[in-house]
């Protein structure tokens, strides 16, 4: 009965015009960037209006309970892999459920999916796995999911960046991350939708090129948002903003930052952004390459974290309305707290584009109002609006 029903739910995305739901498989060697990447596929595709729901890594879960596998025999291995084979089924079959329940297009987003345990059990147990079960190949790779993303472990072309890692679960030397990065695109080959993206650009555009092969093969026509070369501009907007009506489609999200005391020269915040009263959490760390890299918190760890709120800075509110105008997507930030000189009435516009000068003026929103564009002024940025005393 169980094979039963997880061939059920193992069909491909339900796609009607109605609505989608999609199942997307993020995995790769060690240190490949697979956090930072399923956080900013979540965000881009709720900043949509998707639901999105994110399968935690099974493996995760079971150790930060006290297992350690250096101390387990090959024999108890071997039972942990098989048990770990086990939880991941019934940990996505709820979500799954979850998904083909939900009302509006769905992602799911798998952080590694049931082929990974291929790469870590040797062959006899797999099969013998398999046929005790009686699952098989296609079901458990070719139908379960409609995508595999695999991003290449960053011992392999980016080593500089393989030693910013702070996670404890990692161990493996250079040359092994490489080797587990090797058996885990073995062990999913054959799926009909694999992308295997390596490390021959700089991280971001890694990122991009996994969001834009998932909207390609979901039907989102995003070219200028995705385009390798684009950039981060910013605008001032005179309010008071015109009614929700004069608006496209958009989705409001309530938006809370706070900056982290920091021992270096790189600072570091951690937000909470809700929909609904429904808040996810995150922490932003800015590495020495200029790049942020956002980490996906829980709730618990938001709390802690926030007990070293830096009290040279405020705490910001504000409200981030996400909209598609003329392919650009906009992000406009409503500033509600605190209601000081700095943040009274300020309202931003953002976004990402390769658009430039008076092209880029001509892509704004007609509706609203722009006072000017402040892309480079450093006075508009979240650092230095939040500081309680100026900058000098």
């Amino acid at each position: 009965m169980q094979s039963n029903i997880e061939g059920q739910l193992s069909n491909f995305a339900n796609i009607s015009n109605d609505r989608i739901v999609y199942r997307v498989v993020i995995t790769g060697g060690p240190g490949a960037g697979k956090s930072a990447a399923q956080a900013q596929l979540s965000a881009f595709f709720e900043n949509l209006g998707w639901q999105v729901y994110r399968v935690p890594k099974t493996a995760s879960f079971l150790l930060h309970g006290g297992i350690r596998i250096s101390e387990m025999s090959a024999i108890d291995f071997d039972t942990f892999q098989i048990n770990l084979f086990k939880v991941m089924i019934a940990m996505e079959r709820t979500y799954f459920t979850l998904a083909e329940s939900c009302k509006n297009n769905c992602l799911v987003i798998c952080d590694r999916g049931i082929m990974d345990n291929m790469a870590y059990m040797s062959k006899d147990v797999w099969w013998n796995v398999l046929k005790r079960y009686n699952w098989n190949m296609v079901e458990l790779r070719d139908n379960r999911y409609n995508q595999i993303i695999h991003l290449v472990t960053s011992a392999d072309g980016a080593e500089h960046a393989y030693n910013f890692t702070n996670t404890t679960e990692r161990t493996e030397t250079l040359e092994e991350a490489r080797e587990l990065d090797r058996r885990t695109i073995q062990a999913w080959l054959g799926h009909p939708d694999i992308e295997i993206i390596d490390n021959s650009t700089d991280f971001q555009t890694k990122i991009q090129k996994m969001i834009k092969s998932v909207c390609r093969r979901v039907g989102i026509v995003l070219h200028d948002r995705l385009n390798d070369q684009y950039k981060k501009v910013k605008f001032l907007i005179k309010p008071p903003l015109p009614s929700d009506s004069v608006f496209p489609p958009f989705q409001d999200f309530e938006i809370v930052h706070d900056y982290l005391l920091c021992n270096g020269q790189f600072p570091s915040k951690i937000r909470k952004r809700g929909q609904n009263g429904n808040w996810s959490y995150q922490y932003f760390q800015r590495l020495p390459n200029s790049i942020e890299v956002r980490h996906q918190i829980t709730y618990k760890d938001y709390i802690s974290m926030k007990m070293q709120r830096d009290k040279r800075y405020y705490t910001t509110i504000k409200t981030r309305r996400c909209f598609f105008w003329k392919n650009i997507y906009f992000q406009l930030d409503i500033y509600k707290s605190p209601n000081n000189l700095k943040l009274k009435d300020l309202i931003l516009l953002e976004a990402y584009s390769t658009h430039c000068g008076n092209e880029m003026f001509g892509k704004l929103p007609p509706f609203l109002e722009i006072n000017g564009e402040v892309t480079n002024d450093n006075s508009f940025k979240l650092s230095n609006l939040s500081l309680k005393s100026i900058k000098n």
